[in-house]
């Protein structure tokens, strides 16, 4: 890792990344894109040392409090993050000025910050967002190698529940030929429902591949799943979308289980309910 002092830290939507790069392995990562423009190694951790200063200081300035989400672009539950605490700092920060928070995150340290993840939903809204891809933690080992397995993350969803903090599923990527069969979409999507989450975000079956994640998607093609890189290759081409061929099948199946569990499923919806303050914490931070 290697830390710098970061001029900004809160982008447009109110999102901030701590953490630049990822130690997860993950052999999908849209984050190793070539158009994010990494001038580093992708596993060298950019860590940007200053960031709960500057979270602070624009808390301060905001004129209404919203929701201050982190993880978009590296989880903010990495290993390292149990030496640094970065994520643990800012989080103490959210609380202390009276914000929202918002976690995306594959790890089960996010259970560390429990204590401070009711505080903050207790006095405004807190969501924590967990990606599961495969219900098989086989295959998670070869898809995801240097995270808690689904097995894990299912177990923190339903803790969270206990504990009454509303969590969000990202459901994806589903690569063809891999994870993109019907058993596991079921799976998880019956995982989702015990755990009583609020929402699921799917933005259909098969993945998304450009320049820079590409070409490690099919170096680990080609280590775990041999053949399959031609297969890729003569079927999508350099498309960026790699849409399975189950797409409407297991597309239906997403939302007719939803509508029967009265699990927020349309993206435009489940953001929405991500971005929103509360109102009623809203009116009472004007007096």
């Amino acid at each position: 890792m290697h830390k710098v002092q970061a001029k900004t830290l809160l982008n447009s939507q109110n999102g901030m990344n701590l953490y630049r790069g990822c130690t997860y392995g993950c052999i999908y990562c849209d984050s190793r894109s070539a158009c994010y423009q990494m001038n580093h190694a992708f596993e060298d951790i950019e860590v940007k040392e200053n960031a709960p200063l500057l979270l602070e200081r624009a808390l301060k300035a905001k004129r209404k409090r919203c929701m201050i989400g982190t993880g978009s672009m590296s989880d903010p539950y990495m290993p390292l993050e149990k030496e640094l605490g970065l994520t643990r700092r800012c989080l103490e920060i959210i609380d202390r000025y009276g914000y929202g928070g918002s976690v995306i995150t594959k790890s089960d340290l996010v259970l560390r910050d429990l204590d401070l993840i009711k505080s903050i939903h207790k006095k405004s809204k807190f969501v924590v967002q967990m990606t599961l891809t495969t219900a098989n933690d086989e295959l998670c080992k070869i898809l995801e190698p240097n995270v808690c397995p689904t097995s894990r993350r299912i177990e923190v969803l339903q803790i969270l529940e206990r504990e009454g903090i509303p969590t969000v599923v990202w459901l994806c990527p589903f690569l063809p030929y891999i994870n993109d069969d019907e058993k596991n979409f079921r799976a998880l999507l019956q995982a989702c429902v015990q755990a009583k989450v609020k929402g699921i975000l799917c933005f259909g079956i098969g993945l998304t591949l450009r320049n820079g994640n590409r070409e490690y998607f099919y170096e680990k093609l080609d280590q775990h799943f041999p053949g399959l890189k031609e297969i890729y290759m003569r079927k999508y081409g350099n498309s960026y979308m790699v849409n399975s061929d189950n797409h409407n099948r297991l597309m239906r199946i997403f939302e007719e289980t939803c509508r029967k569990h009265h699990i927020l499923y349309k993206v435009e919806d489940v953001f929405q309910y991500l971005q929103e303050y509360p109102e009623k914490f809203e009116q009472l931070s004007l007096f």
